[in-house]
């Protein structure tokens, strides 16, 4: 038996018509192009060749190819876990208060001359890109408010390809870029790269690479970050730096964090956007930061203010577990030690894989100079291959690298160096056409993959 409220859903069926018949708002949704990284995972995962290998993931990967975790940060989660007076509480929305502290103090110096005259400020970040999205936000706030600074920012050529994306996102279109990487001589051309920032407008932004660059893992010298210091000075433009792995190319906390502390110690201001998941192994958790240094302490109570609101409106508060692991190794003199020890052990794998990568190349005669490989530091090797050479080795040898050549050295392992050089070499010798790959020599690698 129906009632009146069944006839009046009738009538406003027929009047509105079934809403099960409208179009969905989001029809008309254009479908984004996936990131490189995605596409290269799926075909991966699709891949059933018993040979294949992905090399081009962003975290540290063992030995056994599984993703590592340090031993002491599993002893101090275990602790923590068990701590009867531990309880789930958020965090304020700037984050742990002990590590943003740490992490400031990694990043300039425990006696750096910003922090005692108190013009610094850190932000806890759910990774490394929400750094980079908070400072990006802070200078569209900057952008709007103050009609001195009329941008444009600039992107080292070539760099991580997400970048772009979070300053457009963030309302900042004018996105330029400066050379960096010589494709030829392969190494850092720092020639045209002042001769690209010498063009910058006045207060333009400057993304650098302070340690470990992606995708090449080539550093500048010390004379040759005081050079481009000395450039952004003179024409007056925004230091940006990026510091996502810290200590994971020399081992060493400060040596990778120099050149921020160098451009700090001449009265510059600047961002950066610093990541700890890499270091200390937690990319779950996903601890990021955002550190930014001022001319004068009479700004930070207003950036820090405007960080908060932005904060709220983004992602309201950061994960406090992985946050409180980072503090705890960082303010204990004896984990601190013992971490350090295992970072190095990460630093010295990944030295030893480049070099043997490059000594098995040259004893296969495969063409070109591979002194690169080692003159590179941290996870990421630009390997100089080629589009065609690329698509060679995941097509015809289920090697997949990133489409510019760059490979996670730490994916390389006993079980599949050979089978990885032995690749390399055929990319670099057959020959290609529009018909596809049609090898241009017969080798032998049998005596080449002889162990040392």
């Amino acid at each position: 038996m129906s009632g009146p409220s069944s006839s009046l859903n009738e009538n406003v069926v027929k009047q509105n018509g079934d809403p099960r018949d409208h179009l969905s708002v989001f029809t008309n949704t254009l479908t984004p192009a996936g990131s490189p990284e995605t596409r290269l995972l799926s075909a991966f995962k699709k891949d059933t060749h018993t040979r294949k290998a992905y090399l081009a993931g962003r975290e540290y990967y063992s030995e056994e190819g599984k993703t590592f975790e340090l031993r002491l940060v599993r002893k101090i989660k275990q602790q923590q876990s068990a701590d009867p007076t531990s309880r789930p509480e958020y965090p304020s929305s700037l984050g742990v208060t002990e590590f943003t502290r740490r992490a400031t103090e990694v990043a300039l110096g425990k006696s750096a001359r910003a922090i005692v005259e108190d013009r610094v400020f850190g932000v806890q970040t759910p990774g490394f890109t929400a750094a980079v999205r908070l400072g990006t936000e802070l200078l569209r706030h900057w952008y709007d408010v103050c009609a001195v600074w009329c941008g444009p920012v600039y992107l080292s050529s070539p760099c991580d390809d997400s970048l772009a994306g979070i300053f457009q996102a963030a309302g900042i279109q004018d996105i330029r870029e400066y050379y960096y990487w010589d494709y030829k001589q392969r190494g850092i051309c720092l020639e045209k790269l002042l001769e690209d920032l010498a063009k910058a407008p006045e207060q333009s932004v400057v993304v650098l690479s302070a340690s470990a660059h992606y995708p090449t893992g080539a550093d500048l010298s010390q004379d040759q970050w005081a050079a481009i210091a000395n450039l952004i000075m003179r024409r007056r433009l925004f230091p940006f730096f990026l510091l996502p792995p810290q200590a994971l190319c020399y081992g060493d906390l400060e040596r990778g964090a120099w050149p921020v502390q160098y451009c700090a110690s001449q009265g510059m201001e600047l961002l950066c956007a610093q990541s700890f998941s890499h270091c200390f192994g937690l990319y779950g958790e996903a601890v990021g930061h955002l550190l930014c240094v001022l001319k004068q302490n009479s700004l930070l109570f207003s950036m820090e203010s405007q960080a908060d609101k932005i904060v709220r409106s983004l992602w309201a508060q950061p994960s406090a577990g992985g946050a409180h692991v980072v503090a705890t190794v960082l303010s204990n003199p004896a984990h601190l030690v013992e971490w350090k020890e295992e970072v190095k052990c990460i630093v010295e794998r990944c030295m030893l894989i480049r070099e043997i990568l490059r000594e098995r190349l040259r004893l296969l005669g495969t063409p070109g100079c591979w002194d690169h490989l080692t003159q590179q530091g941290g996870l990421y090797c630009f390997t100089g291959l080629n589009g065609e050479q690329v698509e060679f080795l995941s097509k015809k040898r289920h090697i997949y690298l990133l489409p510019s050549g760059c490979l996670n050295v730490s994916a390389i392992n006993s079980r599949n160096l050979d089978y990885i050089v032995e690749s390399i070499h055929l990319a670099l010798t057959t020959s290609f056409s529009p018909c596809g790959f049609r090898s241009s020599t017969t080798i032998s690698v049998k005596g080449a993959f002889q162990s040392d």
